[in-house]
């Protein structure tokens, strides 16, 4: 774990994508892990402002002026000044797979003092198998060490696809503003060591801060919604995303892991401020939980594009009603799934690069 691949895993298969509005100094620490991957880097807020990167990494930078020059009237699907920006690098990568981290995230350790090699235990998660359909109570079955109980069908022991590995963080929890305003000083020390699949029918609160997933299995759901600049919430954009990924790989029978690996989360964020993003979403999801709690697809939708399509029709029509947001939602949903397939059905690779200078 804590030592680097002589070759990295999947080194021509995964981009990491990172979104961010300063410069990357951060990935000196993660030098010894990242230094052969390819890095997408999504600048938010001003565009005529220049984020440095250290030396010696393999990079495209995309800005505001980037997104709309690429996406056209469809840039309207991306966020402004919200990391839920960092969607677009998922639309632009090439890859199989994607790795995404916050700029605020370092490097971990095991209990042994040894650094965690985040993105390789990533790669691990998600090239075995899940097990969403039946719970092994020895946690991950594919792991070293680990197998399937008595007790477990043996019809159910090859598993499923993992489309997306959800990881946690030591130091900073993942708090809303409530919970961080009551619990001001608390931090995360407890490391467990295991991994999980989330059960079919169970939803969960997804982090976008260190995650993982099969860009070909999933990508096109992997929509962080409308957050931030001009919209009435924020901070639920990975949250919007996880719903919507667990209700289609449901659907589709694919599997979702959470767990291993840590990733050492560096700096909380204001809860005044937070809070104020964040207001609105604490009520809505009282109703936004039930709602993909019961959402069904129908089985005609075979593909992930089709069953998002058909999700923006429920938002649509069930949660509407609490709030417009969720009309203009679903609306940038299909938009999403448009510029998805226009860009990625293009023969016209060119047209999603950066300006030249962005790119290294």
């Amino acid at each position: 774990m804590a030592t680097t691949p002589s070759v990295p895993l999947l080194k021509d298969e995964l981009d990491i994508v990172i979104p961010t509005i300063r410069n990357l100094d951060f990935l000196e620490m993660w030098r010894p892990f990242f230094q052969g991957y390819h890095l997408i880097i999504v600048q938010d807020g001003d565009p005529s402002k220049t984020i440095n990167v250290p030396e010696g990494f393999d990079y495209e930078l995309y800005n505001r002026n980037d997104i709309n020059r690429i996406l056209g009237p469809k840039a309207s699907c991306i966020s402004f000044k919200d990391s839920a920006c960092r969607c677009f690098g998922y639309m632009v990568s090439k890859k199989k797979y994607v790795y995404t981290i916050d700029d605020d995230c370092f490097v971990a350790k095991d209990p042994s003092g040894k650094d965690i090699n985040a993105l390789e235990q990533r790669i691990k998660n998600l090239l075995t198998p899940s097990t969403p359909h039946f719970f092994n109570t020895l946690y991950d079955p594919y792991r070293e060490g680990a197998d399937f109980v008595r007790g477990y069908p043996f019809s159910l022991r090859e598993g499923a696809p993992t489309a997306v590995s959800h990881g946690l963080w030591l130091n900073i929890p993942d708090y809303d503003a409530p919970t961080q305003l009551v619990k001001p000083r608390e931090r995360n020390t407890r490391y467990v060591d295991a991994v999980m699949t989330i059960p079919k029918g169970t939803l969960f609160p997804m982090c976008g801060m260190n995650l993982a997933f099969d860009r070909q299995l999933i990508g096109p759901a992997m929509y962080f919604g409308l957050m931030g600049d001009g919209q009435p919430i924020g901070r639920y954009d990975d949250m919007w995303a996880g719903w919507c990924i667990k209700v289609i790989c449901d659907h589709l029978g694919l599997g979702v892991k959470t767990g291993l690996p840590y990733i050492w989360h560096s700096k909380a964020s204001n809860p005044f401020v937070n809070l104020k993003k964040e207001y609105k979403g604490i009520f809505w999801q009282e109703e936004i939980i039930p709602f993909f709690q019961s959402a069904t697809l129908p089985k005609d939708c075979t593909s992930v594009q089709k069953c998002y399509i058909e999700l923006s029709k429920q938002v649509k029509e069930k949660l509407g009603p609490v709030d417009p947001y969720f009309n203009k939602l679903g609306d940038a949903m299909v938009t999403w799934i448009e510029a998805w397939d226009e860009l990625n059905n293009s023969s016209e690779e060119v047209s999603s690069k950066p300006n030249g200078a962005a790119a290294k």
